[in-house]
């Protein structure tokens, strides 16, 4: 007789970032034949999880016959636009907006999404729960059933509480080694601002159940087990240690398999290294800047595969570049030479796995924090996309290529996190998790 798979409910933000990093967590489990991976997203992810093997919960009900439906990417865009993410501004002012619009986030999901996601949790009565969330979900805390609590952003944001005063407040962008003064007058700067929402924020949580937060921490952790994606060349963890209840991972990068990619016949016979550039999913909205960084790279003797985002049919690319609204970048980046990114923490760890040097354009959120990390352990180059004039760009990026050091630096990184494959580990804590329930 067949053993009864245990169910893993997995509930990641409706972000790309966060979907895409709960397949690869998914994968890793599912192939174990243990475990059935069940996903409670809404209905823009419904048909792609489906098609690669997993079962889903829809977050409120499918849609069908003639009703017009919106693209969450695209909602997500028109609310990172309207919350101001898409300025050219100060450090200061951006961590300010970021934190601003987390705590926005996180009172609407606990008003909207929260509801849902304990159906579904009652419904399904799962043995383990994984909770890739930039906010705290109370049906998930206060559930009775082991939780995992990923965090697939920079691990910057960890530093909340672990102590404070060691590494520099989160979305930043500030140097690891900034001064014990410099940390805290932006650390207080940033507080001051944001108090108020945040007191609304956490005292909505303990209403609902959940434990009293930390000094403007946006989740409370695990007390089963909590994990999170950074390789270890660009972690933390040489300034500040983390708790025992935390496991690090070089990626939760997903396989892939189901993606097919070639070179396209615009760009095979033409001359050039082929370089990836990507804003990522929300970051690619800013058309403006698409318009602007495209005119640059359009100078180049290089060959680039775009990834034009939810409003590619609003600029051209130029003769020298291939694109289309979505690209499989698992495929692509096998293929290039170099990166153009805008620093999530899923396309830096995505990079480092296959080893390919990057140069960051950080918007908004985790971005300035991967530019600089990745800057200052010399892996890559940290630019200002609204603001690096045209030689800037173009010299970064025939310095990196002609840079044999960096290469085969890279080279011994990917190496390691493929030889290692330590996203495995995953299935030990679940193990573990279920034999102690």
């Amino acid at each position: 007789m067949p053993i009864k798979k245990l169910t893993v409910l997995l509930a990641p933000a409706q972000f790309a970032g966060s979907v895409n990093a709960s397949i690869g967590m998914a994968e890793v489990l599912r192939d174990t034949g243990r475990y059935n991976c069940v996903f409670a997203v809404n209905n823009d992810w419904k048909s792609r999880l489906e098609s690669i093997g997993f079962e889903v919960k829809l977050l409120g009900h499918p849609v069908a016959g003639d009703v017009v439906v919106t693209d969450s990417t695209e909602s997500n865009v028109a609310e990172i636009e309207e919350s101001g993410l898409f300025q050219n501004t100060t450090p200061l002012e951006m961590a300010i907006l970021v934190n601003d619009w987390i705590l926005s986030y996180g009172l609407k999901e606990m008003a909207e999404t929260d509801p849902l996601v304990k159906t579904i949790i009652e419904d399904l009565k799962p043995d383990v729960i994984i909770s890739d969330q930039l906010v705290q979900l109370p049906s998930i805390v206060t559930s009775g059933i082991p939780w995992i609590f990923s965090w697939s952003a920079n691990t910057l944001s960890l530093n909340c509480g672990y102590p404070v005063d060691i590494l520099p407040p989160p979305f930043l962008g500030l140097p690891t080694n900034s001064g014990t003064e410099v940390k805290e007058k932006y650390r207080q700067q940033v507080w001051e601002r944001s108090r108020e929402k945040w007191y609304k924020y956490r005292d909505q949580l303990v209403s609902m159940g959940c434990p009293k937060l930390q000094e403007f921490l946006f989740w409370t952790p695990s007390p089963f087990a909590n994990i999170y994606m950074t390789p270890k060349e660009l972690d933390y963890t040489d300034v500040r240690p983390l708790p025992d209840t935390f496991h690090a991972f070089d990626n939760f990068k997903r396989t892939g398999n189901e993606d097919k990619f070639e070179i396209p016949e615009s760009l095979k016979n033409r001359s050039g290294k082929l370089i990836y550039f990507s804003l990522g999913s929300m970051g690619s909205g800013n058309v403006e800047l698409m318009k602007r960084l495209v005119a640059i790279l359009s100078k180049s003797k290089h060959r680039f595969i775009v990834s034009k985002g939810v409003k590619h049919n609003e600029y051209e690319l130029a003769d020298n570049m291939w694109g289309e609204k979505s690209v499989p970048q698992i495929k692509v980046l096998q293929m290039v030479d170099l990166v153009l990114t805008h620093g999530g923490n899923k396309s830096v760890t995505e990079t480092m796995y296959f080893g390919k040097p990057m140069i960051v354009l950080p918007l908004f959120g985790d971005h300035s924090d991967n530019a600089q990390r990745l800057q200052e352990k010399g892996f890559g180059i940290r630019l200002n996309p609204y603001e690096c004039s045209e030689n800037e760009l173009l010299d970064s990026i025939d310095r990196l290529l002609s840079d044999q050091i960096l290469t085969q630096k890279l080279a011994k990184v990917s190496q390691r996190i493929q030889s290692e494959r330590n996203i495995e580990k995953l299935v030990k804590i679940v193990d573990k998790l279920v034999k102690n329930k």
